[in-house]
């Protein structure tokens, strides 16, 4: 039997369990089928009930230690199932050390996703787990950090949101964009929720239009369902590739991907060689200064950050309009510390963050 079991075997288990824990009846093999049969089709709506030999195959495999249940199932006058051990039930079987050991890496893993608004419904379960796997073990220092930022905003849009693209679910949503005085209503078919450096995006169509719109989520005032209103599929690119050819999220349709050509320092290159900063990324060519890398993207806000980071450790060798850009912005950047002592300097901007 595949290890890899499924929701309705385990809920037949546990059924199963029910039954040999309840000591005021006495089961046999038809009557396990039968419970099962009528709990499936009530819970799930399952017609047909299930089979004697399922049921065999389910006791047999409660018996054995493929699931680490070991069940002391007997059967008594050739007749009747029962548990031998009066006080035993699966959800209450031993845990074996090596599986103890993998569940406590999980949860310690879990315990860093608690950064995020859509794992903090989680926090109760995951000490629960903790208490369960650590109440007569040493619980030693944590050894796993992740990035997170509990005080951005939006993050508790992440889970409805999520909801409301596998719903399909129409939504009313008020945002604020950098790039208005005042916030909007209007209405969103969701299709894509995609985190870039702990900042959550909702990438969308707004009625209307069809064109794609990615809206920031710490910038959403209000969000609410219009189940009334059908929805629109998206038919576009394919949206599991759409953001191949991007660093970050900023993009549109129209964008077409540029071959860019950085050449980094010595003191950058053995950074980049091991980080790419991007999966397109392909040496070049290895030189006296350092290394000339090339990516395959669109080019877009972060790209140019992503740029800007490196300081005077990178310089830009093509496209052309990107050379421009870069030096434009660097050019801004030196002027402020030409002007520092004149704080009603506002320098220009040359590119926009994502809105």
């Amino acid at each position: 039997m595949s290890m890899s079991i499924n929701k309705l075997a385990l809920m037949r288990y546990k059924i199963i369990d029910d039954c040999l824990r309840n000591r005021r009846r006495k089961w046999t093999l038809e009557d396990l089928v039968e419970k099962v049969s009528d709990v499936l089709y009530q819970t799930e709506g399952i017609e047909g009930g299930v089979s004697k030999r399922t049921l065999q195959a389910d006791i047999q495999l409660m018996r054995s230690d493929k699931l680490g249940y070991n069940a002391p199932i007997v059967v008594n006058e050739r007749k009747y199932y029962t548990y031998d051990d009066e006080a035993y039930s699966i959800v209450q079987a031993t845990i074996k050390p090596a599986d103890v050991e993998k569940m406590q890496d999980i949860v310690r893993f879990l315990r860093q996703m608690k950064g995020f608004a859509y794992f903090g419904d989680m926090s109760d379960l995951i000490a629960r787990l903790e208490n369960s796997l650590y109440r007569s073990a040493h619980q030693g220092s944590n050894v796993l950090q992740m990035e997170g930022n509990e005080q951005l905003k939006g993050l508790g849009y992440i889970q409805p949101l999520y909801q409301a693209i596998v719903r399909k679910t129409v939504l009313r949503i008020t945002y604020k964009s950098f790039k208005t005085a005042e916030a909007r209503e209007g209405l969103y078919y969701p299709y894509l929720l995609k985190e870039y450096r702990n900042r959550w995006f909702l990438i969308a169509c707004a009625q209307p239009t069809s064109s794609l719109l990615t809206l920031a989520l710490d910038r959403i005032e209000a969000c609410t369902g219009e189940p009334g209103v059908s929805y629109r599929e998206y038919q576009g690119a394919d949206l599991d590739h759409y953001y191949d050819n991007v660093i970050g999220v900023t993009k549109t349709e129209k964008d077409r991907t540029q071959k860019v050509v950085l050449c980094f320092d010595k003191a950058n290159a053995p950074y980049v060689l091991t980080k790419p900063l991007h999966p397109s990324q392909k040496v070049l060519e290895h030189t006296i200064e350092g290394v000339v890398i090339q990516i395959d993207v669109v080019l877009n806000f972060e790209l140019e950050r992503e740029i800007i980071g490196f300081g005077d450790g990178v310089k830009v060798l093509a496209p052309r309009l990107l050379v421009s850009h870069i030096r434009k912005r660097l050019a801004s950047a030196a002027a402020q510390y030409a002007l520092a002592n004149s704080p009603s300097h506002v320098p220009p901007t040359n590119s926009s963050p994502p809105q």
